[in-house]
């Protein structure tokens, strides 16, 4: 078998670099979308419910995107056409959430349905972009460098998530409107779908351009792919029959993991909102609580931040230890991070609740990649991936219809008391990482 060759820092670099915008989008999407539906009409209760649109688009989305793009060959290369496809359709529909009370001039119930719509497209195409570069990674990497190339991944992931979170803030700090017209959203948040649209598809542009895939015949003789493997074909279910354990020893991690950071983006505006601001339970208009969305999205910032600096720990922190400890310890040091935010008070100290929050983040979007990808067969990768992704989106859904019911019965509409939930959950998911067999022991350079 032909090794496949080295990547220098800047080729790994420019493989993720499109992952820059795309959470930039992202992290816009998840401070702010409770706050544009809230603007729109929704009521606390049915927040959850309007979210359930985006796992849901996933649970369709990636599996058929993996599977295609495993055997997809032209000019873009493999995964590239996926990727640059999925971030022209988010753009489209950054620039139209938001602007929804314009578009559907009769307002009300049909301008929030529009909007419930386009979080529902903006993000089933960042799902169509983030499979891909999952895979785009396994496929481009030696088995060596694929720590160093999923926690480069992961920082550029969190650095756009900086930038997408505290923008909302800068701009009303310049002087942008923060407050809008009941029924519409302020131009703060306006403009900054429009940057993270313009900011995602630039940076796509990059790693689309800079990244040269391997062609077919390049990537079998890299990866030992027989002649059988390139020309057989498997059934859904018998996919699905064949996964490796590691998959479903990862999925109760993330069941526990991505139930809990659901849980955050849904009902942080109005935790923080009713607990740090001191506003009343339905309250989604007052200045009070555009203030109180605005340090969301702070909040989310500095989270990200931590996480980027994280990841940039991560593989030294694995050389000296292993995979299983540095993942249990983040997802720990994100549940003392959720219970804490319910114990303060003071608005500044909600950011050191983010440290931890940061830790657990970090860990969540490398190691399990990292721990799967020494799993898969190359013919594979983005299959396999795609139905991985399964365990991101179904913990989404699971908690998006039962977090309401929680909420409303048990927590009496006080949804600070969220962040403790979260927190359990997020221990939980620490303690189980310990069942998760990694069988990778290579040195990390």
């Amino acid at each position: 078998m032909k090794q496949k060759p080295r990547l220098s820092f800047w080729q790994i670099w420019n493989v993720s670099f499109g992952f820059l915008g795309v959470q930039f989008g992202f992290a816009l999407q998840n401070a702010n979308a409770s706050r544009i539906l809230s603007n729109l009409g929704a009521d606390l209760h049915s927040l959850s419910l309007f979210w359930l649109v985006a796992p849901t688009m996933g649970l369709l989305v990636q599996p058929i995107v993996g599977a295609a793009s495993d055997k997809t060959w032209n000019r873009f290369g493999r995964r590239s056409p996926y990727i640059l496809a999925g971030a022209i359709i988010s753009v489209i529909a950054m620039f139209f959430m938001p602007n929804a009370p314009f578009i559907i001039k009769a307002g009300g119930a049909a301008a929030l349905i529009f909007g419930a719509v386009m979080l529902a497209l903006m993000d089933g195409s960042f799902n169509v972009t983030f499979q891909p570069f999952r895979a785009l990674v396994s496929d481009m990497m030696p088995d060596e460098q694929r720590n160093v190339g999923y926690s480069i991944q992961s920082f550029l992931i969190n650095a756009g998530a900086v930038l997408g979170s505290i923008l909302p803030f800068l701009l009303t700090w310049s002087g942008v409107a923060n407050k809008a017209p009941e029924g519409q959203v302020p131009d703060s948040v306006v403009w900054s779908f429009y940057i993270g649209g313009s900011m995602l598809i630039l940076s796509v542009l990059v790693t689309v351009f800079k990244t040269k895939e391997y062609p077919p015949a390049e990537f079998a003789e890299y990866n030992n792919v027989t002649k059988a493997e390139k020309t057989e074909k498997q059934s859904f279910l018998k996919t699905l029959i064949s996964m490796p354990k590691v998959m479903f020893q990862l999925a109760v991690v993330q069941m526990f993991s991505w139930f809990a950071l659901f849980l955050m983006w849904v009902y942080s505006t109005p935790a923080v909102a009713q607990h740090y601001w001191g506003t009343p339970i339905g309250d989604s208009s007052s200045e009070a609580y555009g203030d109180a969305g605005n340090w969301v999205g702070i909040s989310f910032a500095a989270y990200s931040l931590v996480a980027a600096l994280f990841s940039v720990a991560m593989p030294r922190l694995i050389r000296m230890f292993n995979r299983k400890t540095v993942y249990s310890f983040a997802l720990l040091a994100g549940a003392l991070g959720y219970m804490s935010a319910f114990m303060f008070t003071d608005k500044y100290m909600l950011l050191l609740s983010m440290v931890g929050i940061g830790f657990a983040w970090a860990a969540i979007l490398a190691m399990p990649y990292a721990i799967l990808s020494n799993a898969l067969p190359p013919t594979k990768t983005g299959i396999f991936m795609g139905l991985f992704n399964l365990t991101v989106v179904i913990p989404q859904i699971l908690s998006g219809l039962f977090s309401g019911f929680i909420l409303k019965n048990l927590f009496q509409n006080e949804a600070i008391y969220i962040f403790l939930l979260a927190g359990a959950l997020m221990l939980a998911g620490s303690l189980s990482v310990w069942i998760v067999r990694d069988k990778s022991s290579e040195v990390i350079k």
